[in-house]
Order: structure tokens, then sequence, then C-alpha cells
């Protein structure tokens, strides 16, 4: 019987290492982005004594260019942002003000969420920044994956280590570890309720935890999603903040 279970870990094992881990993070990428996506979605923060509710429209063109537009609550509607590569501009209803954030400013928490202003706008290509590692296969959120590390390519990125559940069918994410250089763990994203659309597979509920915080996270709902959509170039000018 120990032999059977020996062979049988065994050819697992071997199933695991004939995959290629770069051509996976590359059909990753190839499920989870599209040339364009309209999105509309509401961000959950919990707080000590109550939630606060934040609905959004987001447009996003490639891997560099993203607009939205906060719908609610009152006294947040009209909030729009716009990033260009890795630039971004916020504009404020009640001041009347845009104001630039780069570089190391992205990762401010949103809101007091505990999602980044680069969490919620990122558009880059896995590939693109990270060297990929298979080490094994396990269940998560009910589905069959398997686990990737990730290792940065790049300078200057949030989270240079990241550990990555992927479900076997679709190459979707159900859940990332996101790590400091040192190793220290920073954030967890929990994937779940995945659909189609369009031929392509998303995570409708993500939930985003600063593990160096306190509460349960936040939670980020895509409500409605189309993808390879045409979206006219005037969303993604700085004139269109403040109509």
């Amino acid at each position: 019987m120990k032999k059977i279970l020996t062979i049988a870990f065994l050819l697992i094992g071997c199933t695991v290492m004939a995959q290629d881990p770069v051509e996976m993070l590359q059909k990753i990428d190839e499920n989870m982005y599209s040339s364009t996506k309209i999105t509309k979605s509401k961000m959950i923060v919990y707080g000590k004594r109550k939630n606060k509710e934040i609905v959004m429209e987001a447009y996003s063109r490639g891997t560099k260019d993203t607009f939205s537009e906060y719908l609610s609550p009152a006294r947040e509607k009209g909030t729009k942002m716009l990033k260009l590569d890795d630039k971004l501009w916020i504009y404020s209803p009640s001041s009347d003000r845009t104001i630039q954030i780069s570089g190391h400013m992205l990762r401010q928490s949103v809101n007091g969420s505990d999602m980044s202003y680069e969490d919620m706008m990122q558009e880059k290509k896995m590939v693109d920044m990270y060297t990929p590692t298979i080490k094994g296969e396990e269940q998560m959120n009910g589905e069959d994956c398997y686990i990737l590390q990730l290792d940065a390519k790049v300078d200057d990125i949030s989270y240079p280590k990241v550990k990555m559940w992927v479900e076997k069918k679709n190459y979707v994410p159900m859940r990332q570890d996101l790590f400091a250089k040192s190793g220290q763990l920073l954030k967890t994203i929990n994937m779940e309720d995945v659909r189609p659309v369009n031929g392509r597979f998303y995570p409708f509920k993500m939930n985003y935890k600063d593990v160096l915080k306190d509460g349960k996270g936040t939670d980020f709902i895509v409500i409605e999603m189309q993808d390879n959509v045409p979206i006219s170039d005037n969303v993604f000018n700085k004139a269109n903040l403040k109509k």
C-alpha cells in the first residue's frame, strides 16, 4: 500500500513539474486582462463602528490607462481618478482641485481601506513583472489549484514576492499572499464567485486584508463587467476629470 501511495505522489509531482510556469503565468494574464474593460463595482471598507460602501465605475485600456469615478455615497460622488502609466491624478469635487500622485504614494490606502491606489488600478501583466516557479498543488476556496511562487524581476515593485493559488480549469487566481522583499507577509487577497465574461473567467468578489491592520479587510465586489468594448480616447484625458 505504501508503495502504491509513493508512486501516486511521484506521478503527481511529475505532472506538476511538466507544467511550464511561464506559460502558466501567460495563461493567467490572457484570462484576466483584456484590451479594454468597463467595470461597475462596490468597495466595502469594514470599520470598528460602521462600514463604508463606495460604488464606482472604471474604464481601463491596455495595461497602463485607467479612469474611475465614484457614483456613491453622496459625499464621495464625483471623485475621479485617472491613471496614465505610473502617474495618477485625483479630482475632488468638494474642493474642485486635482492632485497628482506617483511613485511610493500610489501605495497609500484608498479611503481608509486595505487596498492601495496601486492595488485598485493595477493593470500590468504579471509575466512582465515576475519570474514564476511551480511549488505544488492544493485546494483553495473549493477549487483544485496550482501553487505558484512569483519573484519580482523589476525594481520598485510593491510586492517583490507573491504566493499564488491558481485554479486549474481556467487559470483564475483564487488567493494571493503578498510579501515584502524581506519575506514579511504584507497583504492577502482571497478571490471567489468566479463567473464567465465574454469567454474569460473573473472572480467577482475579492477580499483584501492588510495583515498590518486590525479588522476583516476590504471587500471589492464586481457588480457589472464588460470587456473588449469600444472606449473613447476622451475618457483617458485629464480634461475629463472636471467634466
